[in-house]
């Protein structure tokens, strides 16, 4: 997108904005732009935020555009929750939010010259910037650092450099970096923080493993984002560990569809049972957040109905035994920042079957 689109009276520039950065939409925004003769043509946050940086007025001194200031007045205007690149045609401006609420990193692009790499470990081809480490392998390029919450960075035929920090609205407020990262949405080969997303993972399985151990015959997954930390819980109980569930890897991501019908259908769609592998036997099923508790009790009943080992339990008659574990602590708040969790009435921590989960789900 050419930010000299905008009818701002900044004329043409070669900047443009790229990615596809979370910031809330607001009238307040939408208004500002429209008092100035500016429309948007799309939906789009990356549109929004283009028509925000090519309208604001700061120019240099021969009346091209200040970019720092531009971006420096937009984050002070929105705080959460973005990370952008925005390109010109001699370097790239790599942005995150003031709370660093979403992943941003730099990675270095190793020489393809093997003699040139043994002269000069260092020597770098250039430079690339991703939301997850996980991406620079594939490209020969290797991880750097992670751009700082807040911080605007510079990269050039010079390298990399940090331009400026902007602070945070208040500055007793902790960072915000999402939670859903480690949990659901990352990748398991990623780095955040400086750890790996699979090590975290893992470790919270062993953590659920100490807090909430139970006799088993086999521990297994909702693949795949609580692979990790059901091995961490197999390893930590000594309890083997075994696939029960494959998946359907043309069925996308069934917690950010936009309702519980087609969250609730795709659950339906999205896993095969194993049933050789655990037909009569107790069963520790690990997932990574139950949110709703719509699409957990789906894949309960496939076990049940595939064999899970059946029990009696005196006058309350039988049961299957399907025993969930959560590897990550209640979901109680709603989110603004891009997350699909608009009220907190939807959320089952918050509802009375949470007392009783087990028994709801």
């Amino acid at each position: 997108m050419d930010s000299g689109t905008a009818a701002s009276g900044t004329g043409t520039s070669k900047a443009q904005l790229c990615g596809a950065p979370v910031i809330t939409i607001t009238l307040f925004f939408f208004f500002k732009l429209m008092r100035h003769g500016i429309g948007l043509s799309t939906s789009s946050d990356s549109e929004l935020i283009t028509q925000l940086l090519a309208f604001t007025p700061p120019e240099e001194e021969d009346h091209t555009p200040d970019w720092i200031a531009r971006i420096r007045n937009l984050m002070n205007e929105t705080p959460t929750s973005y990370s952008l690149l925005i390109m010109h045609s001699d370097f790239i401006y790599a942005v995150r939010d003031p709370y660093g609420n979403r992943p941003l990193c730099i990675g270095r692009l190793i020489p393809v010259n093997y003699e040139i790499k043994a002269k000069n470990p260092s020597e770098t081809e250039g430079w690339v910037v991703s939301s997850e480490s996980c991406s620079f392998l594939s490209i020969g390029a290797e991880y750097y650092r992670e751009v700082l919450p807040g911080e605007i960075v510079k990269i050039s035929k010079a390298g990399v450099q940090t331009l400026d920090i902007v602070p945070r609205h208040k500055e007793k407020d902790p960072s915000a970096f999402c939670i859903f990262e480690y949990v659901y949405f990352a990748r398991p080969d990623s780095i955040f923080e400086g750890q790996m997303v699979y090590s975290v993972r893992r470790r919270c399985g062993q953590q659920l493993a100490i807090e909430a151990p139970v006799e088993a015959d086999l521990v297994s997954t909702v693949p795949e984002s609580a692979t990790p930390a059901a091995l961490g819980y197999a390893e930590k109980c000594g309890i083997q560990y075994v696939e029960v569930l494959c998946k359907n890897r043309y069925v996308g991501r069934t917690f950010i569809q936009p309702n519980m019908r087609l969250r609730q259908l795709g659950v339906a769609k999205k896993f095969g049972v194993l049933s050789d592998n655990f037909v009569g036997k107790r069963i520790v099923l690990v997932d990574d957040s139950i949110v709703r508790g719509n699409t957990i009790s789906p894949i309960i009943k496939l076990l049940k109905d595939s064999g899970a080992k059946e029990a009696s339990v005196g006058e309350e008659g039988t049961f299957h035994e399907v025993h969930i574990r959560v590897a990550s602590p209640p979901i109680r708040y709603p989110c603004y920042m891009g997350i699909n969790i608009p009220t907190k009435e939807e959320l089952i921590a918050n509802r009375p079957e949470f007392d009783d989960l087990a028994g709801y789900i």
